[in-house]
C-alpha cells in the first residue's frame, strides 16, 4: 500500500496528521512525505516536518495521493507549476486522489477534480466550483476514486472512511479504537450549522482576507 502525501511550507499540520496516523495502521502501508525539495518545512504551528521524498524520487503510481490544506501556504502552492505538474502527472496513475480541507483546492488547481463531487473547509466550499467540482456539504465525500475531507479535524473521519474502502470496515473500526477516537467536545460549535451566529461571524471575520482571496481565484 503505497501512499504519497504532499507537504509544503506552512500547510495545516492536522490536515496531514489525522489521516497519516490512521493510514499508518493499514496493512503493509508505505508512506512517503513528498515535497518540492528536501529539508525541514514549517507548518502552521511551531512544529516543522521533514519530507522523505521529492517530486522526482516519490512513487510514480501510488495507491493513494493526498494533499493537505492551509491558508497562505496553500495559495502559494496553488500557483507553483512544479507542484501542480507533479500532482497532475502522479494523479493520472494513482489509485485514489485525496485531500483534506483546502487541499481539495490544490487538487482542483492541478485539474484533478473536474466532474467530481468534493468537499473542503466550510468557508471555502463554494470555491470548488472554480475547478469544475461539485461542492458537497459533508464531513467527507467519496466520488469514484476521488475522496475529500472537510476542515482540518475531518481528516480523521476521512482517513477512517478510506481505510474501510481499502481494507474493510473492521479494519477501520480497529483503527478508530486503537487511537481512541471517541470525540466528546466541550462545545457544540464545530460547524456553522450548529455554532452560534456570533461565533460564526467572529470566525468569518478572522478568515475574511482568506475568503476574499479565494473568491478571486482564477477559474480553470
Amino acid at each position: 500500500m503505497q501512499i504519497s502525501m504532499l507537504i509544503y511550507p506552512n500547510f495545516t499540520a492536522l490536515d496531514l496528521f489525522g489521516p497519516l496516523q490512521i493510514w499508518t495502521m493499514l496493512p503493509d502501508a508505505k508512506i512517503e512525505l513528498v515535497a518540492k525539495e528536501l529539508g525541514p518545512l514549517p507548518t502552521d504551528t511551531p512544529a516543522s516536518l521533514m519530507p522523505t521524498h521529492t517530486y522526482e524520487t516519490a512513487s510514480k503510481s501510488p495507491d493513494i495521493l493526498f494533499a493537505p490544506g492551509g491558508t497562505e501556504g496553500t495559495f502559494a502552492i496553488m500557483e507553483d507549476r512544479a507542484t501542480l505538474d507533479y500532482l497532475a502527472d502522479t494523479g493520472a496513475r494513482s489509485g485514489w486522489i485525496t485531500s483534506v480541507c483546502t487541499g481539495a483546492l490544490v487538487m482542483g488547481a492541478a485539474g484533478l477534480l473536474k466532474g467530481y463531487q468534493a468537499t473542503t473547509h466550510w468557508a471555502a466550499l463554494d470555491q470548488l466550483k472554480n475547478f469544475g467540482a461539485t461542492p458537497v456539504k459533508e464531513r467527507w465525500v467519496i466520488d469514484r476514486n476521488r475522496a475529500s475531507g472537510g476542515g482540518v479535524t475531518a481528516g480523521i473521519d476521512f482517513g477512517l472512511a478510506i481505510t474501510a474502502e481499502i481494507a474493510g470496515e473492521e479494519a477501520a473500526r480497529m483503527a478508530q479504537l486503537a487511537v481512541e477516537y471517541n470525540p466528546h467536545p466541550p462545545y457544540n460549535s464545530g460547524h456553522p450549522d450548529v455554532a452560534t451566529p456570533e461565533t460564526v461571524t467572529a470566525v468569518l471575520d478572522h478568515f475574511a482576507e482568506t475568503t476574499a482571496r479565494l473568491a478571486t481565484t482564477e477559474k480553470t
